[in-house]
């Protein structure tokens, strides 16, 4: 048997702010945009070459689901981001105005920096070392 991990739900407040968010500041690519309802909509965004995971954009729809948004792991990295070119891809980041809370350092697993997305989440950005 094979598993595996397809997507990964991120609450949003606006889904339009959000697919904005990851396109035009992160470079993901926007998959899928579909009306479910007036009010809800499937929304997949990936990163650039990601054939397999993939972020489904979930608006909130309570206050108790907003009070999550931008905290779902209690203040934790919530999600890994890899790249092939950590500086190319760092300062294209910054350019963005993508705002990091922990400088670039290097670790024993690769290169790693940690940033902010637009509602507060915190992701761990790293060009893994070669095995």
């Amino acid at each position: 048997m094979t598993q595996k991990i397809a997507n990964i739900s991120i609450l949003v407040r606006d889904y339009d702010e959000a697919i904005a968010f990851y396109t035009q500041k992160l470079n993901f690519t926007l998959i899928e945009d579909t009306p479910l309802s007036d009010t809800k909509r499937w929304v997949i965004v990936a990163p650039p070459g990601a054939t397999e995971s993939r972020l489904l954009l979930a608006k909130a729809k309570d206050e108790t689901q907003q009070q999550y948004v931008g905290n779902q792991t209690g203040g934790r990295v919530f999600l890994f981001l890899h790249t092939d070119d950590f500086w190319r891809d760092y300062h294209a980041m910054v350019a963005q105005g993508i705002e990091f809370v922990r400088d670039p350092s290097e670790e024993v697993y690769g290169t790693v920096a940690v940033f902010k997305d637009l509602y507060g989440n915190l992701w761990d950005f790293v060009a893994p070392k070669a095995p």
